[in-house]
């Protein structure tokens, strides 16, 4: 079975989530989805700072999303605001768990096939309905030739780490649904 397969089930109920549901609907507050990228941030800056070391980000031009998280979440917040969004506590059993498994490039790897391709898949599509520049989406390279030089780096063994990640990212959209209400 395919990793892709084998991860259906788990990419199927995190993008079937209501605030995935509000992501697509164009109708997103602004303050929310930048409390979604304050969200992100730390997760995707903890992920790709244990890859490097390991090589998982050569050779996949532009793969980088903190930074581009980071750009856009100071766009729609401000630089100067005092007041900070809240942090879901499923941000901080993430880093947790990128930390204990930093060592491990094959489950690292697991988690930028889950991220990245999310976003260079379903963010694409996202980006045109978000407030804001929506550089978190963009990449300057083609997102095909970008999504194949991360296959190069994938093996279906893969699949029950994905699960893992796929699971945090479904419990981030659960967790920022009761964020949510603060924003009606």
């Amino acid at each position: 079975m395919s990793l892709k397969e084998a991860t259906h089930e788990q990419h199927r109920r995190a993008e079937t989530r209501p605030f995935v549901k509000l992501l697509f609907s164009g109708n997103i507050n602004p303050k929310l989805y930048a409390t979604y990228l304050k969200n992100q941030h730390p997760m995707y800056e903890v992920l790709e700072a244990c890859a490097m070391p390991h090589q998982l980000l050569h050779g996949i031009p532009d793969i980088r999303r903190a930074p581009a998280i980071l750009e856009d979440f100071i766009e729609l917040w401000g630089r100067d605001n005092t007041e900070q969004p809240k942090i879901c506590p499923v941000v901080n059993d993430y880093i947790k768990y990128i930390l204990s498994i930093k060592e491990d490039p094959h489950k690292l790897m697991a988690h930028i096939y889950v991220r990245h391709m999310g976003d260079l898949s379903g963010g694409q599509m996202i980006s045109k309905r978000v407030p804001g520049s929506g550089k978190f989406y963009q990449f300057n390279g083609d997102t095909e030739e970008i999504k194949n030089a991360i296959r190069t780096k994938l093996d279906d063994s893969m699949a029950d780490e994905a699960k893992v990640c796929f699971d945090f990212a479904t419990t981030l959209f659960e967790q920022l649904m009761d964020v949510a209400k603060d924003y009606e």
